[in-house]
């Protein structure tokens, strides 16, 4: 009989022996009740509190109230500026981290502190348009000692700001009144604000746009920026110390942080505004054109080629983002053609966010991503649609073969954990882009793994962009799966299903069974040309930057990083269209079309006769005797 360890010693503690060995585990320690469960309350605490809530109540809603008595009066504006650098302290990260619960006075003033952001910003975009205005084409002034805009004898206020320029900083008496607000006066002049209410810094325009620029050609550096700004200063010779003459060592981060928020808050609103400018000119135009009288057939002829398409135009939103494939008039082309329009999906697992990152108050509507209530209701559809039997369908492709590309591929797999949902909330995204590489529509990821409700929320949204006529090829990773389950179950309208065409991507394809490249391989599946679908892997690449940022960002920063950064690339690759272009038809259309006339030259045979035995192939390998063969073999 085994002897029982003696208690205390190392042999009596709690052990295991899976593995290589024996392991040993500490204990828990007890803990005392008396000292973690008993509460103490000092004495005039929960008054002292109640009066300092009331006295934050009161300046939040900008009540003129005296300070409760017995605490030490504020100074309106601290002596030296660099000491309280922004009356406001935003932080992203929430030691709880529950980002769904916003109570307490930390998230009272960070929901004010936005607030007055929103309700700034409208008012500075003249003044800011008046200031591009006016330097246009034009160096850089001069530093100003102070600024006055007063054209009437008003009681004027005097503030001091510390101004951060490219090569230094300098401290300036703004003189503000009645007749123009503090923000305005700033933003006229070209310096912006770092708060919305008593600001004690502001930045350069110019130097914001010189950030702007840098970001939609790297990343979000607000870090890297502060810093470099702050060496750069010091080498000049302009130091930055406290009241007592100590360093501070991170001067400007939290102030260039806001202003850069917002100042791309500006830049949206303007983008806006013009937005509707141009869609009321749109209208008016297309209002004029219907009281016209259309021209008569006989007068303007159609093409023998399009005798059977139909009129209509895509949505302005589409137009804007890609003309060359949403700019058209005429759609109806076949499928079997190759359609009207050609996209491609794919969903990425690498932009995550950390669940402990918290949350901060909504600020910025995107525009590419879905909302999530409607993600969230297509996938309700879902579930409702695959409780009831399946319909019966007559697929191409066996469904043992697709059984086995649903197994190869994660991305088929909705059910499977990419991320670890105990640390992580959002998990990913996923993409809709053209066969130009142009980012059209996002959908926000926050379930562990791939399901089909963003990809049929991503393409039921372009369908209710485009006419109702166009016919789409959808590229893939698993199409193959995708087209089953709507063909399988009432998902999509047969309105829908029936103006789609789906392939997979051209990398992507070599890893499905052969019988299901013979229907949905990009470069077999005649008239997709050269589209190959892998568009979005080179999106992806342009987004690599971001992923280390999203993480411990918070949710809503998040997505504005996103969505602007797709707006920057997008604006390139539109106005780079008529490269790519060129250079597709060049190496795609010249070289391989050349290149493939050889072959063909240096064969016995014609076209014709090529054409028919490998239609006899594909015949014979979708007949049903070779599916009596896969069955039996796999």
């Amino acid at each position: 009989m085994t002897p029982k360890p003696n208690p205390g010693t190392r042999a009596a503690l709690p052990s295991t022996t899976k593995g290589m060995g024996r392991h040993f585990t500490s204990p828990r320690k007890v803990r005392n009740p008396q000292k973690s469960q008993s509460y103490v309350s000092f004495p005039g605490q929960n008054s002292k509190r109640q009066r300092l809530l009331a006295h934050l109540d009161d300046l939040l809603n900008h009540k003129s109230t005296s300070v409760p008595p017995g605490e030490p009066v504020p100074d309106a504006l601290p002596e030296d500026p660099a000491v309280d650098m922004e009356t406001m302290v935003i932080t992203d990260t929430e030691e709880t981290g529950d980002h769904e619960s916003r109570s307490g006075p930390q998230h009272i003033r960070q929901d004010h502190f936005f607030s007055s952001w929103k309700s700034i910003i409208p008012t500075i975009v003249r003044p800011h348009l008046e200031y591009l205005s006016e330097t246009l084409g034009k160096p850089l002034a001069r530093q100003m000692s102070s600024l006055s805009a007063c054209s009437r004898n008003c009681d004027k206020r005097l503030t001091n700001i510390t101004c951060l320029y490219f090569d230094s900083f300098a401290s300036i008496a703004v003189w503000c009144c009645e007749c123009v607000t503090l923000p305005q006066l700033l933003v006229h002049n070209g310096l912006f604000p770092t708060a919305p209410s008593q600001p004690r810094i502001a930045v350069s325009v110019e130097l914001l746009g010189f950030y702007r620029a840098l970001f939609e050609r790297s990343c979000d550096a607000i870090n890297a920026l502060a810093s470099a700004l702050h060496t750069q200063y010091t080498r000049r010779g302009f130091h930055v110390t406290k009241a007592d003459g100590g360093t501070i060592l991170e001067p400007f981060r939290r102030s260039l942080g806001h202003a850069i928020q917002w100042y791309d808050m500006l830049q949206v609103e303007i983008e806006k505004n013009v937005e509707d400018i141009l869609q009321e000119c749109r209208n008016t135009i297309a209002s004029a054109k219907s009281h016209t009288v259309p021209p008569s057939p006989s007068s303007s002829p159609r093409s023998p080629i399009k005798h059977d398409l139909s009129p209509g135009s895509c949505a302005p939103v589409l137009v804007q983002r890609c003309p060359a494939c949403f700019g058209g008039q005429d759609f109806g082309h076949l499928l079997d053609n190759g359609g009207d329009i050609h996209v491609a999906m794919d969903g990425n697992f690498h932009h995550r966010h950390r669940r402990s990152a918290g949350d901060c108050p909504p600020f910025y509507h995107p525009v590419y991503f879905l909302p999530k209530p409607q993600v969230d209701n297509v996938g309700r559809r879902i579930d409702t649609a695959r409780k009831r039997p399946p319909r019966p369908c007559n697929m191409l492709v066996p469904d043992e073969a697709i059984d086995q590309c649903e197994t190869s591929y994660e991305a088929a797999d909705g059910k499977k954990q990419k991320a670890a949902m105990d640390s992580f909330d959002d998990t990913g995204i996923m993409a809709l882009i053209c066969r130009h590489d142009i980012p059209l529509f996002f959908a926000n990821i926050d379930t562990p793994g791939e399901q089909q409700k963003y990809s049929v929320a991503l393409i039921e949204h372009l369908f209710s962009l485009i006419p109702i006529e166009a016919n789409v090829v959808i590229l893939y990773d698993v199409g193959c799966v995708l087209a089953r389950s709507l063909m399988k179950y009432d998902i999509l309208s047969h309105n829908i299903t029936s103006r789609i065409r789906f392939a997979t991507t051209a990398m992507h394809a070599y890893g499905h069974e052969w019988a299901c490249q013979l229907v949905y391989n990009p470069r077999i599946v005649k008239g997709l040309g050269l589209s190959d679908g892998e568009g979005t892997e080179r999106l992806w690449s342009r987004f690599i930057r971001l992923i280390g940022i999203e993480r411990s960002s918070s949710r809503q920063r998040r997505i504005w990083l996103i969505d602007r950064h797709a707006a920057s690339i997008a604006k390139d690759m539109v106005n780079d269209l008529g490269d790519w272009l060129r250079r597709r038809l060049k190496k795609g259309i010249q070289d391989q079309g050349s290149a493939a006339q050889k072959v063909l030259d240096e064969c016995e045979f014609t076209v014709s006769e090529l054409r028919e035995q490998w239609s006899n192939q594909r015949a014979a390998q979708l007949s049903i005797r070779a599916r009596m063969f896969f069955i039996y073999f796999f």
